[in-house]
Protein backbone atom coordinates (compact mmCIF):
# COMPACT_ATOMS: atom_id res chain seq x y z
CA UNK A 1 0.00 0.00 0.00
CA UNK A 2 1.33 3.59 -1.01
CA UNK A 3 2.04 6.18 1.83
CA UNK A 4 -0.80 9.36 1.12
CA UNK A 5 1.11 12.24 0.24
CA UNK A 6 0.56 15.97 1.65
CA UNK A 7 -1.74 17.90 -0.93
CA UNK A 8 -0.15 20.99 1.53
CA UNK A 9 3.07 21.66 2.84
CA UNK A 10 3.11 24.87 4.91
CA UNK A 11 6.59 26.44 3.73
CA UNK A 12 7.50 29.88 5.35
CA UNK A 13 10.22 31.62 3.41
CA UNK A 14 10.32 35.17 2.66
CA UNK A 15 11.20 36.68 -1.38
CA UNK A 16 11.92 39.20 -3.58
CA UNK A 17 8.84 39.48 -6.47
CA UNK A 18 10.28 38.87 -9.61
CA UNK A 19 7.87 40.92 -11.39
CA UNK A 20 7.97 44.11 -8.84
CA UNK A 21 10.84 43.72 -6.92
CA UNK A 22 8.72 43.89 -3.87
CA UNK A 23 10.66 42.33 -0.96
CA UNK A 24 8.10 39.85 0.75
CA UNK A 25 7.98 38.50 4.35
CA UNK A 26 6.37 35.06 3.96
CA UNK A 27 3.73 33.51 6.44
CA UNK A 28 4.13 30.06 5.10
CA UNK A 29 0.60 30.07 3.17
CA UNK A 30 2.10 33.30 0.86
CA UNK A 31 2.19 32.38 -2.85
CA UNK A 32 2.22 35.52 -4.40
CA UNK A 33 3.53 39.26 -4.44
CA UNK A 34 0.91 41.14 -1.92
CA UNK A 35 2.15 44.28 -4.05
CA UNK A 36 1.81 43.29 -7.60
CA UNK A 37 -0.35 39.72 -6.97
CA UNK A 38 1.80 38.14 -9.37
CA UNK A 39 3.14 34.33 -8.57
CA UNK A 40 5.73 31.57 -9.61
CA UNK A 41 4.96 28.21 -10.93
CA UNK A 42 7.41 27.05 -8.03
CA UNK A 43 4.90 24.24 -6.64
CA UNK A 44 3.24 21.01 -8.06
CA UNK A 45 1.28 20.94 -4.82
CA UNK A 46 0.65 23.60 -2.82
CA UNK A 47 4.38 24.23 -0.94
CA UNK A 48 5.98 21.81 -2.27
CA UNK A 49 8.18 23.63 -4.78
CA UNK A 50 8.75 20.87 -7.03
CA UNK A 51 7.82 22.51 -10.17
CA UNK A 52 10.86 22.21 -12.45
CA UNK A 53 9.09 25.36 -14.81
CA UNK A 54 9.33 28.25 -12.28
CA UNK A 55 7.78 30.82 -14.67
CA UNK A 56 6.42 33.80 -13.80
CA UNK A 57 2.52 33.59 -13.05
CA UNK A 58 -0.08 36.85 -14.15
CA UNK A 59 -2.78 37.58 -12.14
CA UNK A 60 -5.46 36.99 -14.61
CA UNK A 61 -9.00 37.18 -13.37
CA UNK A 62 -10.60 37.56 -9.55
CA UNK A 63 -13.67 35.73 -8.24
CA UNK A 64 -15.95 36.74 -5.30
CA UNK A 65 -17.06 34.19 -3.13
CA UNK A 66 -19.04 34.63 0.25
CA UNK A 67 -17.10 37.35 0.89
CA UNK A 68 -13.54 35.84 0.02
CA UNK A 69 -11.54 36.76 -3.02
CA UNK A 70 -10.16 34.13 -5.17
CA UNK A 71 -6.98 35.02 -7.92
CA UNK A 72 -6.50 33.17 -10.89
CA UNK A 73 -3.07 32.89 -12.12
CA UNK A 74 -2.06 31.76 -15.68
CA UNK A 75 1.88 30.75 -16.01
CA UNK A 76 3.64 33.10 -18.78
CA UNK A 77 5.70 30.03 -19.72
CA UNK A 78 3.59 26.37 -19.65
CA UNK A 79 0.11 28.34 -20.11
CA UNK A 80 -1.10 26.11 -16.52
CA UNK A 81 -3.50 28.16 -14.51
CA UNK A 82 -3.96 27.97 -10.78
CA UNK A 83 -6.62 29.59 -8.19
CA UNK A 84 -5.26 31.00 -4.70
CA UNK A 85 -6.65 32.71 -2.01
CA UNK A 86 -6.15 36.31 -1.65
CA UNK A 87 -5.05 37.38 1.61
CA UNK A 88 -6.08 40.64 3.82
CA UNK A 89 -2.07 41.88 2.80
CA UNK A 90 -3.02 41.72 -0.80
CA UNK A 91 -3.24 45.80 -2.48
CA UNK A 92 -7.17 45.90 -3.07
CA UNK A 93 -6.43 48.57 -5.51
CA UNK A 94 -4.78 45.78 -7.71
CA UNK A 95 -7.72 43.37 -6.69
CA UNK A 96 -9.89 45.67 -8.21
CA UNK A 97 -7.99 46.42 -11.42
CA UNK A 98 -7.79 42.98 -12.39
CA UNK A 99 -11.63 42.19 -11.45
CA UNK A 100 -12.90 44.73 -13.90
CA UNK A 101 -12.68 43.66 -17.76
CA UNK A 102 -10.53 44.87 -19.88
CA UNK A 103 -11.18 47.32 -23.00
CA UNK A 104 -10.33 46.32 -26.22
Amino acid sequence: MQAKTKTFQKTKENFTCKKCGFKVVGTGYTNHCPHCLWSRHVDINPGDRKESCKGLMKPISIDLRSGEYTITHQCVVCGVKKKNKASKEDSFDMLIKISKPSKK
